[in-house]
């Protein structure tokens, strides 16, 4: 499915990530954990070609379904993002137009990726807002971003990035903005649409007991390189490094509910 090899990503002559290499296979959850600034959120803008400032990368590949991205044109870029690859970001509200309906960013989102009408695509953004379990999907289709709730805003990203059942969805810090509640129903809504439609996700967090809960493998980043790798039970034993272990100890709980 997917395998980052050897990567290193750079800024002008400045390396950020060095050497990371990483496969996920079709229907795994793996989750880059570490603090901020660890190079987490640049790996996963590197595979979908959006990383910003003029960021590259420098050495390595990386390959999907064999084929490698590096050399993508924009127009092929625009075949795979939002259908065979989704992204979703830290707070999905702040990419919403605060100024347009959810609705209508929504129908020229479907528009943009499927020959359909206007009045389909509609019924396709509402079909998708109750896989979410969204209350009455054509009322958020009518509201603005501001007039719903930070977890609502994240589900609706996530409905979003769902709508053509990717084969990839890149998770950036998802649930960081949201309370412990909500953090635990967005998790496992995502682990659903895994199950339901075999989607493989790489999901950036700093939470290792989110990471815990829903991964099949882990990847710990320190200072833009692999500090540590395994599957989970091998990190949740405490790995290979002291600064897992650390990270470790430093675990909150999930839904009132401690999974390491």
């Amino acid at each position: 499915m997917l395998e980052i090899k050897n990567v290193t990503i750079s800024y002008g002559e400045h390396p950020v990530v060095r050497d990371f290499s990483m496969t996920l296979g079709k229907g795994e959850i793996a989750s880059l954990v570490g603090e901020s600034g660890s190079g987490k959120t640049t790996v996963i803008r590197a595979v979908p070609g959006l990383l910003p400032g003029g960021g590259r990368v420098t050495k390595g590949d990386i390959l999907f379904e064999g084929k490698s991205l590096l050399n993508n044109t924009g127009e092929q870029w625009r075949a795979l993002r939002g259908t065979d690859i989704s992204m979703i970001f830290q707070d999905s509200g702040s990419m919403l137009n605060p100024i347009r309906k959810i609705g209508n960013v929504f129908v020229e989102y479907i528009r943009t990726h499927e020959k359909v009408s206007k009045k389909d695509a509609w019924k396709k953004g509402i079909e998708m807002m109750e896989r979410m379990r969204l209350p009455d999907g054509n009322n958020i289709m009518n509201s603005y971003p501001f007039q719903l709730s930070g977890g609502m805003r994240q589900r609706v990203g996530i409905a979003m990035a769902m709508t053509f059942q990717p084969k990839l969805l890149l998770a950036d810090e998802p649930t960081s903005a949201l309370d412990v509640t909500t953090q635990a129903q967005i998790v496992r809504q995502m682990m659903e649409l895994r199950d339901e439609y075999g989607t493989s996700i790489i999901m950036v967090t700093h939470n290792l007991g989110v990471a815990a809960y829903m991964s099949d493998q882990i990847v710990v980043m320190r200072d833009g390189q692999i500090a540590d790798m395994g599957d989970r039970k091998q990190i949740l034993q405490g790995g290979r490094s002291v600064y897992t272990r650390e990270l470790l100890d430093a675990v909150s709980s999930l839904g009132g509910v401690r999974y390491v």
